[in-house]
């Protein structure tokens, strides 16, 4: 059996072309990847400067609520003790008020047994 040279060139080159586009392939894999990790910092990068903004803002809405509330805080329980100062101011007529009347009670009733016993 006699091989031709036109039939081996021929093999040569239909195998060849496969080999080429495999290469082409291996390349357009390796650059997607590098593209891809490329973008995948990008985003990566951005995603925390985004995260490390809200939670700047976050931290300042915090103390500036804490602020407020330590303020609101104070004038309530500034309001409280003057109401439990009348509250006690009240309290406190009221008694002395009851133990004079007590007392004025007390005193008439002593007479009219003082009465009672001449």
């Amino acid at each position: 059996m006699k091989v031709s040279l036109k039939a081996i060139l021929a093999a040569v080159l239909l195998s060849a072309v496969p080999l080429a586009l495999a290469q082409d392939v291996s390349s357009d894999v390796k650059k997607t990847t590098k593209d891809t990790g490329t973008d995948t910092k990008k985003v990566a990068k951005k995603t925390g400067h985004a995260t490390e903004k809200a939670a700047d803002k976050t931290g300042e809405a915090t103390k500036t609520a804490a602020v407020k509330t330590g303020h609101e805080t104070k004038v309530v329980a500034k309001d409280t003790g003057k109401g439990t100062e009348k509250a006690a101011q009240k309290t406190g007529s009221g008694v002395k008020k009851g133990t004079e009347a007590t007392g004025h009670g007390i005193k008439k009733a002593g007479e009219k047994t003082e009465d009672a016993v001449k």
